[in-house]
């Protein structure tokens, strides 16, 4: 359970949110609540449904109204890279926004995040950041003790969160990366990409016709009831890999989860993914070391209980 903020919502309370399409399924907002309350601050952390045509839109409102900050979820990550008045080198380096930070100038003229300032004078502008990257790396090897160096790995979706996870786990060292994709022109060119940047990875597009370290999913498919696997078990059948990753974590066991446990593989969802982006992007918006294991604990009663 979530803890009770010790501070009633007022005027002087401010705003985070995450947005996407669909949101209802988030948890975010009980893993963020439970860290602001745990620091004190007298903020909230709220899930908005925003339509693609309109993200542009809502990320100004959100910058006019001085909201702390923002997370992007499916399907903005990628559409925001363009939106955004500024990209991190985060963000530039692995090719997605999922943290927006609104800053605007301090008394010494530097562009600081709002969220550790009481007031300012100027123009706000919206930074985008990518804490998915990092959080995938983390996950991956203290929930399924893997370590991407060396390995070989079919990765599934090449939106937003797939493109960050193919880059980071490319800039890892992966010896075989295997990149499948709906629209196979999209899978195509981040190939292209990562051979460019990382010419030791041995990319395709396509199937494996060998076995791998891990599958990992990076598409939304597993969120919806009646979804389809994510890949064809014909041309790969899961037994041919160790371990299956997958980034949603809500249903807590999707059906390629539970496939791959059927078949013998090591299994883990994306809620550790999902725990290290969001305490990353904590941090960015309050200057404050964030109170992880709150965090956790609000997640895993959030989606397990």
């Amino acid at each position: 359970m979530t803890p009770a903020h010790p501070k009633a919502i007022g005027a002087t309370t401010r705003l985070v949110a995450v947005y996407g399409q669909p949101i209802r399924h988030s948890a975010s907002p009980a893993m963020q609540n439970a860290g602001i309350a745990m620091l004190g601050l007298d903020w909230r952390y709220v899930a908005c449904e925003v339509d693609p045509e309109r993200l542009a839109d809502a990320i100004r409102g959100a910058q006019s109204m001085h909201f702390v900050g923002l997370n992007l979820t499916v399907p903005h990550k990628l559409l925001a890279v363009p939106i955004v008045d500024e990209l991190d080198e985060s963000a530039r380096t692995w090719g997605a926004v999922n943290t927006v930070v609104f800053e605007a100038r301090n008394p010494e003229g530097q562009w600081t995040p709002i969220g550790r300032m009481d007031r300012w004078d100027g123009p706000i502008r919206s930074r985008g950041h990518n804490t998915d990257a990092d959080a995938i790396v983390r996950s991956l090897n203290e929930d399924l003790a893997i370590e991407p160096r060396g390995a070989r790995v079919l990765l599934l979706g090449a939106g937003g969160a797939g493109r960050a996870a193919a880059l980071r786990l490319a800039d890892e060292g992966v010896s075989c990366l295997w990149l499948v994709n709906r629209t196979e022109a999209r899978a195509a060119d981040l190939a292209a990409e990562i051979r460019g940047r990382f010419p030791a990875v041995d990319v395709e597009v396509g199937y494996p016709e060998t076995d791998v370290e891990i599958v990992l999913n990076a598409t939304s498919l597993g969120l919806k009831t009646g979804d389809p696997l994510p890949l064809d078990t014909a041309r790969f059948p899961l037994g041919r890999a160790d371990a299956v990753y997958d980034m949603v974590y809500r249903p807590a066991s999707t059906p390629l989860l539970e496939a791959a446990r059927a078949a013998g593989c090591r299994a883990a969802n994306g809620l550790g993914m999902l725990l290290y982006q969001g305490a990353a992007a904590l941090e960015l918006w309050s200057g404050r070391t964030v109170p992880i294991d709150a965090m956790r604990a609000a997640l895993e009663s959030e989606v397990y209980g």
